[in-house]
């Protein structure tokens, strides 16, 4: 599709020439083509979302191949779709700048010059997005580095003035983004809409094939919950406006700017609780406002529609996930990491003053990466070729060794007890906040300080997606498998009674079990990995009793073997996202932060394996803080892991952990375990 817009203007310009060359024939640009009455047309959105610069299909965590995802797989899709349809629009959602050590890099270790484009959003100019939207992860590194590498020049405090700036290289498309605004200015930060004109291959009543124009407005949002989550970054500089009231303000104005489509890119997924401003999910309600089109939506890392989804977002009234519909409007989420492409095709007529969609013809598929005999797509070549540099700079970066370890650091069962890819995190943290509160914080001396940390890889992508740190050496890319997230750490002195409130937040991880039950139960429910907060340390005791419900699990919650009080006073390391409202812990909404460190959890992490040389088991993988409150039961209590680790469970100390099944079936890599909570 060509730019309609753009060929009018070079006639126009072509014509002032010849005027002023003396020319005796002025001839006035060309009308804008009329539309036959019948005219139809066949038009795709694709949708990428949540592509956290997997540029390849490589782990740099394990250095290895990792078929499973990757821009360079789902640009073959977008390639074939392309061929299929006769027009399309490629967006992306959003989370596209950071979540690989590819990110970290080009951001915090050897920062990319204002000429220099990302290589994320290289790789996308070449296969020629059309627009995208803002995610809450692009907001991780702060708003300087996302204003240099979009090519913008925001208008922020700590910014010089915008026409002072330099527009540093970025995407060859635009971005949009309605409810996050300058303070200073009372602006949106980006654009929050844009309408983009484009030619139709389209074919008459009578069948003729022509061209026909056709304008599209794409509009943003993004999670209002960053300003907790990115606070050290966003406080006193911007602020967010509600998704559905800009979504009613602006809509309205695209539609009478000629836009004949209007398609919602939002960084979020669908909750149909009672709608606020602030809420981290609002599609349900962007869905409800007059003049959407189609919802392109991600964050939940999830796929949409699919008919067999248990995720409640997509079994609320109003969404069809057989058809992919919210509340009558066509939706589409495509998974993450570039494991999806989402589809959403359009039907349309000219019935003589406006494009119509035929409702009854438009179809939504997320179309996955991987065939129907479990093997994969092949990639788009010049993926590779494109940021080889990059990659190779990468690899030589992670592989920087730090240290050794005498035992191999997994997260394989980590939810049922495995504490060797936690505690060492949860050390280094601990061990950096009591030195600073001893440096800095004299009246919380004598407050003890503790530490919580999660799974953050716990099975969610498959057998791959666990912490494996095997024995040896330790370099910079096993930190970074064991603290996944970018991060900063924080520090929030709480009471015994927030203690056990965090506590039974994080037991949601688990589904009741019901003892008298002879068949089979899941242990694991749908609270994610990365909220299982747990302490690892000898001074705290605790049990979870997964028999009784959300809010009763806590029992015998001990420090140095004495009941904790609920008004006893700690200090408890973490990390900005938690202490800052991440999770939607109880008691923890940023007021309880005593420290906001600028340093980032990975980077005290690599500190401390260098300070302390060597990683033992006996000294670092093995003080378990919590258990099971011990039942016996009818039938099996089971939970997924990766296949063919149970060897490691016995080297954890966890004797209560059998095979169940080696194949989970869902072609994931993952095996069916057993837990013998009567152990």
């Amino acid at each position: 599709m060509q730019n309609r817009s753009s060929l009018l203007t070079a006639g126009l310009i072509s014509s002032l020439l010849l005027a002023a060359c003396g020319t005796d024939h002025y001839t006035p640009p060309p009308e804008a083509p009329k539309i036959e009455k019948g005219t139809a047309a066949t038009l795709a959105l694709l949708e990428t979302t949540d592509l956290h610069t997997n540029v390849l299909s490589y782990d740099y965590f394990k250095l290895a191949e990792d078929k499973s995802f990757g821009f360079e797989r789902v640009a073959t899709l977008i390639k074939n779709a392309r061929a299929e349809f006769p027009n399309t629009l490629l967006l992306d959602n959003g989370d596209t700048i950071q979540g690989t050590a590819l990110a970290d890099y080009q951001a915090q270790v050897a920062p990319i010059a204002c000429g220099t484009t990302l290589a994320m959003y290289k790789v996308m100019n070449a296969i020629g997005y059309d627009g995208g939207g803002i995610g809450n992860h692009e907001f991780n590194y702060g708003l300087p580095y996302l204003n240099q590498v979009t090519g913008n020049k925001f208008n922020i405090d700590g910014l010089p003035d915008p026409a002072k700036q330099t527009a540093c290289a970025g995407p060859a498309f635009p971005q949009v983004l309605a409810n996050v605004l300058s303070v200073k200015s009372k602006a949106p930060l980006f654009q929050p809409y844009t309408i983009l004109t484009r030619e139709l291959k389209a074919k008459t009543a009578d069948g003729k094939e022509v061209t026909a124009p056709i304008k599209v407005g794409i509009i943003g949002f993004t999670p209002p919950t960053i300003l907790s989550w990115d606070k050290r970054w966003l406080d006193g500089k911007v602020y967010t406006a509600g998704i559905k009231e800009q979504a009613e303000k602006y809509i309205p104005e695209m539609r009478a700017k000629g836009a004949d489509l209007v398609v919602v890119i939002s960084h979020g997924g669908l909750d149909n609780s009672a709608y606020s401003p602030t809420m981290e999910n609002a599609n349900y309600y962007v869905s409800q406002v007059a003049g959407v089109d189609a919802m392109l939506i991600g964050h939940s890392h999830q796929i949409f529609p699919n008919a067999t989804s248990t995720v409640p977002q997509f079994n609320l009234p109003g969404v069809d996930k057989v058809n992919g519909t919210v509340n009558g409007v066509p939706t589409v989420m495509a998974n993450f990491w570039g494991k999806h492409l989402g589809v959403i095709k359009f039907e349309l007529a000219y019935d003589g003053k406006a494009w119509v969609i035929d409702k009854t013809k438009t179809k939504v598929e997320a179309r996955s990466i991987q065939n129907a005999d479990k093997t994969y797509v092949a990639v788009e070549p010049s993926v590779a070729t494109a940021v080889a540099a990059e990659h190779q700079a990468t690899i030589s970066y992670v592989k920087t060794p730090i240290g050794a370890t005498d035992f191999e650091m997994t997260s394989y069962f980590a939810d049922v007890g495995e504490v060797g890819a936690i505690e060492l995190v949860n050390q280094a943290q601990a061990d950096y906040v009591a030195k600073y509160v001893k440096a800095n914080l004299p009246a919380y001396a004598t407050l003890p300080v503790l530490s919580v940390s999660a799974p953050f890889k716990s099975g969610f992508g498959g057998g791959n997606d666990y912490t494996d740190v095997a024995q040896g050496n330790v370099a910079i890319n096993n930190a970074a498998d064991l603290y996944l997230y970018p991060n900063t750490i924080y520090a929030v002195k709480v009471s015994g009674d927030n203690i056990k409130a965090w506590l039974e937040t994080a037991a949601k991880r688990f589904n009741q079990i019901d003892p008298t039950k002879t068949t089979e139960q899941a242990l694991i429910s749908s609270f994610p990995g990365y909220n299982f907060d747990m302490f690892t340390t000898p001074d705290i005791t605790y049990e979870i009793d997964v028999t009784q419900p959300v809010g009763s699990r806590i029992k015998n919650l001990m420090y140095k073997g004495a009941a904790i009080v609920g008004t006893q006073e700690f200090i408890v390391a973490t990390n900005n996202y938690r202490a800052s409202g991440g999770g939607s812990f109880p008691g923890l909404d940023g007021s309880k932060t005593i420290l906001a460190a600028p340093d980032a959890n990975r980077d005290v992490l690599i500190a401390y394996i260098k300070a302390i040389k060597t990683v033992t088991r006996a000294a670092n993988g093995s003080d378990r803080s919590w258990k099971f409150t011990k039942v016996t039961t009818a039938g099996p209590v089971t939970f997924n892991s990766s296949a063919g680790k149970l060897s490691l469970a016995s080297a954890a100390g966890l004797n209560n952990v059998s095979l169940l099944r080696a194949d989970e079936g869902s072609g994931k890599n993952l095996s069916v375990y057993a837990l013998d909570l009567s152990k």
